[in-house]
C-alpha cells in the first residue's frame, strides 16, 4: 500500500475556491482531515462559502486572495504566515476560459490571450513563488497545479483523440504552459521533500463548462489524491483519476 503522509495538523489553500471544482477539493480535504484555507479573489464570498463548510463541520477558515494582483498574493502569503507559520499543500485552480468558441485559433485577440494567460499561468508562478518559502517549512509539501487535457500538445496532434477539434487557443496554450511549468519546478524540488504535479479534472459539469460530462465531486477528485500523496508519490506528472496523460 502507498504510504499516505501525516495529515495531522496539515494545512492547504486552494486558490479559486468559492464554487465549483475549487470549492469541492476544499471540502474533499477537509473531509480528509486538512484544515484548508479556502482562498477567492472577493474576501466576502471566500467568507460565505467557508462558513457554509465550516457549520457542516468541516475545519475551513476563508483568505482573500486575488491571484493576479501582486499586492494580494503579498497579503495572503503573510497572513498564512502569522496564522500558520507553513503550508503543506497548495492546489493553484483559480482559472479562465475567455476564448471565443466562434472564432479560429487565428482569430482570438491579443487581448483574451494576455488576460488568459494572466490567470492561467502568470498567477500560478506568482503564487507559488509567494508560498514556496511556507511550503519549504512542511515535512511533505505538495503542489498541485490544475491543469487540462486541452493542454496536451501530443492529442491536439492527434486526429483520432478526442481533443482534436477542440481548438481554443489561448486556455489550451495556457495549460500547456503549465504543464511546463510543473515540469521545471518539480526539477527544481527534486532533493526535497515537495512534490509538484498537474492534474487534469476531467470534463466537469460547471459555470465555466456546461456540457460537462462528470460530477463536480469527480472532478476534485484527482486534485485530492495528488495533493495526499506520500513520499512514494510521483513528482512531475500529469495525470488524471490515477492514469497518466500525455504531454
Amino acid at each position: 500500500m502507498p504510504a499516505k503522509p501525516n495529515l495531522a495538523n496539515a494545512v492547504a489553500v486552494v486558490t479559486g475556491a468559492t464554487r465549483g471544482i475549487g470549492l469541492e477539493t476544499v471540502r474533499q480535504l477537509a473531509q480528509a482531515q486538512v484544515h484548508v484555507l479556502l482562498a477567492g479573489r472577493d474576501g466576502a464570498k471566500a467568507a460565505e462559502a467557508a462558513r457554509a463548510l465550516k457549520d457542516a463541520g468541516l475545519d475551513v477558515e476563508p483568505i482573500a486572495l486575488d491571484v493576479t494582483d501582486a499586492a494580494s498574493i503579498a497579503a495572503a502569503a503573510e497572513e498564512i504566515e502569522r496564522r500558520h507559520g507553513r503550508l503543506d499543500i497548495l492546489v493553484n485552480n483559480a482559472g479562465v476560459l475567455a476564448d471565443d468558441w466562434a472564432k479560429k485559433p487565428s482569430e482570438q485577440t491579443l487581448d483574451t490571450w494576455h488576460y488568459t494567460f494572466e490567470t492561467n499561468l502568470f498567477a500560478v508562478v506568482a503564487v507559488t513563488q509567494a508560498l514556496l518559502p511556507l511550503l519549504k517549512k512542511s515535512d511533505a509539501g505538495r503542489i498541485v497545479n490544475v491543469s487540462s487535457i486541452l493542454g496536451s500538445n501530443a492529442l491536439h496532434a492527434e486526429p483520432s483523440s478526442g481533443i482534436y477539434d477542440v481548438k481554443v487557443p489561448a486556455y489550451n496554450v495556457s495549460k500547456t504552459a503549465v504543464n511546463g511549468w510543473t515540469v521545471h519546478l518539480a526539477h527544481e524540488l527534486r532533493g526535497t521533500s515537495i512534490k509538484v504535479n498537474a492534474i487534469h479534472p476531467g470534463s466537469v459539469r460547471t459555470d465555466m463548462n456546461a456540457q460537462g460530462d462528470l460530477d463536480v465531486a469527480t472532478g476534485a477528485k484527482t486534485s485530492v489524491q495528488l495533493a495526499l500523496i506520500g513520499a512514494d508519490g510521483p513528482s512531475g506528472s500529469f495525470s488524471h483519476l490515477g492514469q497518466v496523460l500525455p504531454w
